[in-house]
């Protein structure tokens, strides 16, 4: 019998799906990101490569390093390959397994006759033909939770082009506030020392000294802080590198010399749900979900499995692959359930309820993405502003730091007055570097937050 001429049938017999139809919920978001927008223009901040985005060169390596030979996108990328391995081996389970075997049995009975039996075939055990997609839905969820798989190594990817630029831009900070650092502490040291003489000369009081001698030490307290936040900045960049720094790095741009893109186009929000990898895993997850459901009602029906072989049987292993000796056998069986306690109500309440879930979290990736989006352009609309401002204040610092120099030089102001100039010139120049680090991160955030950073 050619039973092999049935598998067309059977497939065609497994085409129903008891899946529902997947209904995903409007986006719980406004049209619009509202009046911190900027207008809308054809490209998005998405359609930036991360090149373009990071305009330091130094930077730019850094991340190129990071993306070979980061550790957590190594794994995520192998979580990738195991979960399309899973994929794989589930939807096997749709297919007939077929298998050639051989074989032979010598045995003698109870009236002392020995007998022989030689074998040789291809033979397919407990092929389920899927009538009602139960496999289907099981193989379907498994491949959406693969393409889930996927967009979260997309998600990992960005999130380290984005650390990468955060720990560097901390490490420029650092350097930044040291140099600026050492420099306040070596011009109070000789402060100190101007301090010290006049004091020896009759011409200061011991106040002034104690008072310059704090002053430096406080730089000097400064200037240890400044190089243990540098130190932990590098540490913390050759973890996201996977290696260490390497010696021949291009020089990096100072804090205002623009490293970084600050003024992006960020599209609308509809644009989020095809852009954002963590959204489009919630989708997926959403999907696997759904064609869960189709899996749990499919298990109320019955099942039917087919056994069968066809090949050749012979008591003479002379005589086993002549026509005579062949043999066939067909054994479908169909198995319904009658009582199993209420658990296949349970599981079909359990898959409706996972759905539930993924539908919340799909909603939730969806608004926590749109508020990411809204605070980087928030970060956007007000930085340029406050580093304007803060700019001004350290002029006016440091034009009241050189008028108190010459008014305690001519005796006409306190050394203290000059004190608290000097120490507001110096906390007015760290303000600014610390504003400007922080505008850069933003715009960092945004980027990634409108769904950038996959291409160079």
């Amino acid at each position: 019998m050619r039973w092999f001429y049935l598998l067309p049938i059977a497939g065609l017999l497994s085409a129903c799906s008891l899946t529902p139809p997947l209904v995903k919920p409007a986006a719980p978001i406004p049209a619009s990101y509202g009046e911190a927008a900027v207008p809308a223009t054809a490209d998005t901040a998405a359609d930036l490569g991360w090149r373009q985005m990071l305009l330091d060169a130094r930077l730019q390596r850094l991340v190129g390093i990071a993306l070979e030979n980061n550790r957590d996108l190594r794994v995520a990328s192998l979580n990738v390959e195991a979960v399309r391995a899973q994929y794989q081996i589930q939807d096997a389970g749709r297919y007939p397994a077929i298998g050639a075997n051989a074989g032979g049995v010598r045995q003698r009975g109870a009236d002392a006759v020995t007998q022989n039996q030689f074998t040789a075939g291809i033979a397919m055990s407990a092929f389920e033909i899927d009538l009602f997609g139960r496999l289907r839905s099981l193989s379907d969820a498994a491949f959406a939770r693969y393409l889930a798989t996927q967009q979260g190594q997309r998600a990992a990817h960005m999130a380290l082009i984005g650390a990468v630029a955060d720990a560097y831009l901390e490490q420029r900070l650092a350097e930044e506030q040291l140099a600026l650092a050492r420099q306040t502490l070596l011009d109070w040291r000789q402060a100190l020392v101007l301090t010290q003489r006049l004091h020896g000369a009759q011409q200061g009081s011991g106040l002034d000294v104690a008072q310059a001698e704090g002053q430096a030490a406080t730089a000097e307290a400064d200037v240890q802080a400044r190089e243990r936040a540098g130190a932990l900045a590098r540490n913390n960049l050759e973890l996201l590198l996977g290696a260490p720094l390497p010696t021949d790095l291009p020089a990096g741009r100072p804090l205002d010399g623009q490293p970084v893109l600050t003024q992006l186009p960020p599209g609308l929000p509809s644009d989020l749900l095809a852009r954002r990898p963590d959204i489009l895993q919630a989708e997926y997850a959403l999907v696997a979900a759904n064609a869960e459901i189709g899996a749990a009602r499919a298990a109320f029906f019955p099942r039917l499995s087919l056994t069968a072989s066809l090949g050749f049987a012979s008591p003479e292993l002379s005589d086993l692959f002549r026509g005579s000796a062949r043999s066939w056998s067909f054994a479908p069986q169909v198995t319904q359930p009658l009582f199993q306690g209420g658990q296949l109500r349970a599981e079909l309440q359990l898959s409706r309820l996972r759905k539930d879930v993924a539908v919340l979290q799909y909603e939730q990736a969806i608004q926590a993405a749109f508020r990411d989006v809204r605070d980087g352009l928030a970060g956007s609309a007000t930085y340029a502003q406050q580093i304007a401002a803060q700019e001004r204040v350290v002029v006016a610092a440091q034009q009241r730091q050189r008028l108190s120099q010459l008014r305690y030089d001519a005796g006409q102001d306190s050394r203290l007055e000059l004190l608290d100039a000097q120490r507001q010139s110096y906390a007015a120049q760290q303000t600014l570097l610390d504003a400007r680090r922080d505008q850069f991160k933003s715009a960092v955030a945004l980027y990634k937050a409108l769904g950038g950073g996959l291409e160079e």
